[in-house]
C-alpha cells in the first residue's frame, strides 16, 4: 500500500515537534520561515526543488 503524505504537512509536523520538545522559540521558526521565503525566489530555486524531488522519489522507492 503507498502511502502519499504532502511534504509541507511533514515539515509542519517537524516544526510542532521541534517547537514542542526541542525548545524551538516562535520567532526562530518564523525567521526560517522568511528565509525560505526568500531562498524561494533565488536563482537557486529551481535546483533546491529539484533535489526535494529527487529525495522524495528516492524515499519513495523504498521498500519496507
Amino acid at each position: 500500500m503507498a502511502l502519499s503524505v504532502s511534504l509541507v504537512i511533514v515539515l509542519g509536523a517537524l516544526v510542532y515537534g521541534l517547537y514542542r520538545y526541542a525548545g524551538l522559540r516562535a520567532w526562530h521558526a518564523v525567521v526560517c520561515t522568511l528565509f525560505g521565503f526568500y531562498l524561494a525566489s533565488t536563482s537557486l530555486a529551481p535546483q533546491i526543488r529539484q533535489g526535494v524531488r529527487s529525495f522524495a522519489h528516492f524515499l519513495s522507492g523504498i521498500k519496507i
